[in-house]
């Protein structure tokens, strides 16, 4: 019968131990040199950095990233452009607009100013005329009650002249 955890009489434990610890250190090293480096290359590739141009040549990350700092830099700077020029453009919709409006409001209140104008004007035409009727009226009354008062007077007299005529 064979014992295989016993050391002295077989060594299958320590040969297992040793290929499990050198297979595991391999597994480590590959895991870190392959896997993460793919990965890690991927991820870079995925947000536009490369690691290596066409010719095969090493990029330095630096310069990638002030590559891509200036790009960023340069569409912002571009969006930014749209947006100021999107302002502008709405400022001066809303500019005419509001001349629009207000050229409106202005023949408005000329409008209304002519038609109080020619109302006011009206008025005061009545108004003369009403004073005209007035004076008219007032130079009529005033005729009459003169005339009223010489007839009065006249008929007054008349009958003292007829007393006088009977006396004498």
């Amino acid at each position: 019968v064979v014992q295989v955890e016993n050391e002295s009489h077989c060594d299958f434990m320590k040969l297992r131990e040793m290929l499990i610890r050198v297979n595991m250190e391999d597994l480590r090293e590959q895991t870190h040199a392959r896997h993460y480096e793919l990965y890690r290359r991927c991820k870079l590739e995925e947000m536009g950095f490369k690691d290596t141009d066409p010719d095969s040549q090493p990029f330095s990350l630096q310069e990638t990233y002030e590559t891509k700092r200036k790009e960023f830099l340069c569409e912002l700077q571009k969006k930014e452009e749209e947006m100021r020029q999107m302002f502008v453009n709405k400022v001066k919709e809303t500019e005419s607009e509001l001349k629009e409006k207000e050229r409106e409001l202005h023949d408005k209140f000329e409008h209304l100013k002519r038609i109080h104008q020619e109302e006011k004007r009206k008025v005061e035409e009545k108004r003369r005329e009403l004073e005209e009727e007035m004076n008219a009226f007032n130079r009529r009354k005033v005729a009459v009650e003169t005339l009223q008062c010489q007839n009065l007077q006249a008929t007054s007299q008349q009958p003292l002249k007829k007393d006088k005529d009977k006396k004498n």
